[in-house]
């Protein structure tokens, strides 16, 4: 069977009506994120001009700082204004650093990214297990164990966790660094490259400060992972029950195919589809929801750095990170709607 020239055209502009389509949603979809954001950023009670200005300004400072940072204008004509700036890779000047506030991003933002990372590997690499087991053993120990340890994972505050271990694994035993990201003394020594410092270290052959920045994330990438491991764990036990009960599972084990290799081959390789899904969400939240971790860590991420503008009022800050993570959560579902395609033929 030949394709003609007709369907290849169809097909073609199938994919690009498609294509289209799925931008189009996109646009929309940060534009409605732009737009809730800065209305939300207009509308809580904080005067970001007394942020600049300070409290003990005169009337005259305090209304040319207002025109010059134009919130002088109606919302409507600000929010255009901000939204001209972000089109352009502007998002104001932060007023607790002095610079723009993308600079500051792109400075803080890989530490949250590496600290999100090593977390979401953390909990793939042990929740899928645990899921697995608990849905293999279902309604026995195994089961009520682990899905206790996962509902305490998901259930217990990180901060309270963080601080926990701080006081045990560094306070007490000594077995792991203390908050920051790497001693004082190595600090500067690797050239950054990529923003990560377990990946700049190790390109730079610097293998002493590899090893200072390994000791200060373990203790929070495991901290912070615990809550996608909990999550990841919780939905794979479900997806593999479901797996289980197929009559594909007991065709297999009825032409005499190992245990093992049913389910960990077939079965979970049939909940790979979902777990994309899963997976993405958790990472997308992992770096959403570091703020308290980075918090307790002292760990120069992007959590941190929004907390501090939203307590001194830098809401140019605020609103940046938001817009950014808000983005980086759109990224993440593309990717998994994309990976979802590739590994499930019915998807295309």
């Amino acid at each position: 069977m030949t394709v003609t020239d007709d369907e290849t055209f169809r097909m073609a502009r199938g994919r690009l009506r498609s294509g289209a389509v799925l931008a189009g949603s996109v646009a929309a979809t940060i534009l409605g994120l732009l737009l809730v954001t800065f209305f939300i950023g207009r509308v809580i009670p904080v005067d970001p001009v007394l942020a600049v200005v300070g409290d003990r300004a005169s009337a005259e400072t305090y209304a040319a700082a207002r025109e010059a940072m134009g919130l002088d204008e109606p919302l409507w004509r600000q929010f255009l204004i901000y939204l001209g700036g972000v089109l352009r890779g502007d998002f104001g000047q932060s007023v607790l650093t002095g610079r723009p506030v993308l600079a500051d991003i792109g400075r803080f933002f890989p530490a949250t990214l590496e600290l999100a990372t090593l977390a979401t590997l953390i909990g793939v690499l042990a929740g899928v297990p645990l899921g697995v087991i608990a849905a293999v053993r279902r309604g026995r120990w195994p089961d009520h164990v682990i899905r206790v340890v996962t509902l305490l994972g998901y259930s217990v505050p990180t901060f309270w966790l963080g601080m926990i271990a701080l006081l045990l694994f560094y306070a007490t035993l000594d077995w792991t660094a203390g908050p920051g990201r790497v001693d004082l003394f190595f600090e500067g020594l690797a050239q950054p490259v990529t923003g990560s410092l377990l990946i700049d270290s190790a390109l730079a052959g610097a293998w002493d400060v590899f090893g200072s920045a390994l000791d200060h994330i373990l203790l929070p990438a495991l901290v912070l992972g615990t809550f996608s491991l909990a999550y990841i764990a919780r939905m794979t036990r479900s997806f593999m029950i479901d797996q289980l009960g197929q009559e594909y599972v007991l065709a297999a084990r009825a032409k005499g195919l190992s245990e093992a290799r049913v389910v960990w081959r077939h079965a979970l390789g049939n909940t790979a589809i979902p777990l994309v899904t899963v997976v993405a969400l958790s990472y997308g939240a992992l770096l959403e929801g570091s703020v308290l971790t980075e918090t307790v860590f002292a760990w120069p991420g992007l959590g941190a750095y929004l907390t501090n503008s939203l307590l001194n009022a830098d809401m140019n800050a605020v609103l940046g990170c938001t817009i950014v993570v808000g983005i980086v959560f759109i990224g993440l579902n593309l990717l998994s709607d994309l990976l979802y395609r590739l590994l499930d033929p019915r998807a295309r």
